[in-house]
Parts: structure tokens; sequence; C-alpha cells
């Protein structure tokens, strides 16, 4: 790897309210030391992108209107950013991410990649041609239990994947139902801003992503039920899927987001021909391993006996939690390691550094449009079309 004489440069889109996104992506960013922030587009309100930029401490002439400005301008500093960090609504994402990789700027875009098929395909195709490197902020896939699981089930340790379940419940927008009005909707509730789908899109994004990061397998087709419970709902808040993937194996995915009760319970069971694992991210210190006729493992992160690929990444001893920053900080290392290694002129296959890619966010945005797909074509099977 290149040495690393200077910090790398970056810029954010979105992301300057304190209770966004954008606050974790810069605390893990932090962890890292490695990235320091030097100019924003941080609203959509540039009196409100001023105020949030200073709070920062980036330069007022590094403050942007817009993230189009900010890419024309940063592309013609000999200073320029080394990548952009977007974390805005989803409909923002292709633009965004498009006008800086028209300029040779490297991005890391929260997730979906976009919302629809073609966009995602524009921008595989525009990254291409202007040979940048793109990292989507799936950030489950950033917990060391994940790469764990990832580094066994490509060891070939429970075999090729037969089945697999993913359930994902959320209570968060069971308030909305009963008290949000069209002046204090969320825009994840907008299809405009989200999609056609919204619980699908935000929640099921993440479903799809992890078992493809884990286990490199795609889906094929989908037979989905999406369902929008409450008094005016416009988009979905609850959804059932049935998966096919590209070896045969079948999955079954719940999702809903009015959920009385539960937190954030991402879980995952893979389920192989010679054992399973199970993850679940509000227990993300522990992997559960289960092999035929042995007994069952619980494996702890950073434990002498992990796989290198997640060992690589423990910042505290087994035992102490680590969370949802650390995560996200374990993305950017993997996203930031590329990047020093661009620099030094290697060659990059980006699946092996470890972070989401623009193709794994290609298939996610196929795989929940395919969903409301079948939606609307009264549940029915419907192809990726990949």
């Amino acid at each position: 790897m290149v040495e690393k004489k200077r910090k790398l440069r970056y810029g954010m889109v979105g992301g300057g309210a304190p209770t966004s996104v954008g606050v974790i992506h810069r605390n893990a960013l932090c962890l890292n030391r490695d990235a320091e922030l030097v100019c924003g587009a941080f609203s959509h309100d540039f009196a409100t992108s001023q105020k949030e930029g200073a709070e920062f401490g980036v330069a007022t002439d590094r403050i942007y209107h817009s993230h189009e400005d900010m890419a024309e301008q940063e592309a013609r500093r000999p200073d320029g950013i080394d990548f952009a960090v977007i974390c805005t609504p989803n409909a923002y994402h292709y633009p965004a991410a498009k006008a800086f990789m028209e300029k040779g700027i490297n991005v890391a875009c929260d997730k979906p990649l976009c919302l629809t098929p073609q966009e995602a395909e524009d921008l595989k195709k525009t990254a291409q041609e202007n040979n940048v490197l793109f990292c989507l902020t799936h950030t489950f896939t950033g917990h060391l239990v994940s790469r764990e699981a990832r580094a066994l089930y490509r060891r070939g340790v429970i075999g090729e994947l037969r089945t697999v379940v993913v359930e994902y419940p959320q209570d968060w927008l069971v308030d909305a139902l009963e008290k949000e009005t069209e002046e204090t909707k969320t825009w994840r509730s907008v299809p405009e801003l989200s999609g056609r789908g919204a619980a699908i899109g935000d929640i099921g994004s993440h479903m799809e992503n992890w078992v493809h990061f884990v286990t490199g397998l795609r889906v094929e087709k989908v037979l989905a039920n999406l369902e929008a419970i409450g008094k005016g709902t416009m988009l979905d808040n609850n959804f059932q899927v049935i998966v096919k993937y590209d070896n045969g194996a079948s999955g079954f995915f719940w999702g809903s987001q009015v959920a009385i009760g539960y937190d954030n319970a991402f879980k995952v069971m893979l389920l192989g021909e010679k054992g399973s694992i199970e993850f679940w991210q509000e227990n993300n210190n522990y992997l559960t391993l289960r092999l035929r006729n042995q007994p069952m493992q619980v494996i702890s992160r950073g434990s002498a006996y992990c796989q290198p690929e997640s060992l690589k990444y423990v910042r505290t001893p087994k035992g102490h939690p680590e969370g949802l920053t650390e995560a996200f900080a374990n993305i950017y290392k993997s996203f930031t390691d590329a990047i020093y290694d661009k620099m030094d002129g290697k060659a990059i296959d980006e699946d092996s550094y470890g972070y989401p890619t623009i193709d794994m966010g290609a298939d996610g945005v196929r795989f929940f449009n395919a969903c409301v797909d079948s939606q609307e074509n009264g549940n029915t099977w419907v192809a990726t079309g990949k």
C-alpha cells in the first residue's frame, strides 16, 4: 500500500443536521483518522449549510450551494477531495453520485444506490468510464462478525447455501401512523423522495445486501407481498418476500417498520449443506455456528480463533461491545485502503477489499424494484433482470 503521507480529503452532500446519519459517517471517519472533512453542501438551504459547515470547521469558500457546484469546483482544485460522501434522501443519490464520478471523484453513498435499475446501470457505466471507486454504506456488513461469516462461508465451512431466512422488524413508524400529518410526513413515505417502495427499499435492501455480501450469491427472482399498514399510508411498511438465488437456494425475508416492541432486530440464518450461520445485529459481537453432528458454537468477535478477514478490524478487546459507528468505520477503512492503493497505481478489485460495491448496489435496486413489480402484478414471481 502507498505510504499514507497525508490524510485523504472528503466532502459531504447532506448529512449536516444533528439528527441525520451524517453524524455517524463523520464519527466513523474520525475513528479511522485517515480522512478529513474539507468541504460540503450540507443542506439544500445554503444559509443552513453555511452554519453547519462552520460548526464542522469547513472553510467558507468550500461550503457549496449544491452538489453540482461542489463537484465542479473541487475537481478544479489542486487540493480537491479524494472522495465524496452522499447522505441525502434516496432520490438525490443518483444525480449527486453521477456528478462526482463524472469529475473522476470517488464516492461513498448511503443505501439504496438509487431509485431505478436504469439509474443503477448508468451509475455503473459512469464509474467504469471514469475509473472511480464506489462504496455503498450498508452498515451491517461492517460488523466484525459479518466479515467472519463471509470468511467462513467462502471457505466452505457450512457448504453451499440451501436456504436463507432474514427478518428485520422495527417499530419506529408506529407513532407516525397515528400522529403524522402531510406537513410532518417523513421523506421515506413520499414516493418522489423514497422511490417506489419504502420499507422494501430501506430495510429490504439491507437484507438482500447482507446475504449477497457474505455468500456472493445473487437473487434471480422474487415473489413479494408488500403492505401499507395504517390509514393514509402511501408506501409499504411491512412485507414478506420469497426469493430464489442463482445457485438454486431459496429464501424468505420478512421486514416491518410497524412491529411494536422491536428496535432494530435484523437477523439472518444461512442454512447450508454442512451447517448453518446465524447473525443477529442487536447482539453483533457474536456469531452462531452450527455444524452437522457437532455442538453449537458461539464465535466471539476478536477472538484468536477468528479469521484474518475479521481480526484485521478489531478495535477493542473481545467482550467490549462495538456498535454502529465502528461498523461504519470498518466499511470506510476498507474503502480508504482501496483509495490509497489506487493512488499507488495498483489495479483494484473492489470486492476483495470488503466494502459493498456499486455492483451490489445495482443488484439491490433491481431486487426492491422487482418486489414492487411482484406486488403490482398480483403477487407473482418476477425476475430481477440481472
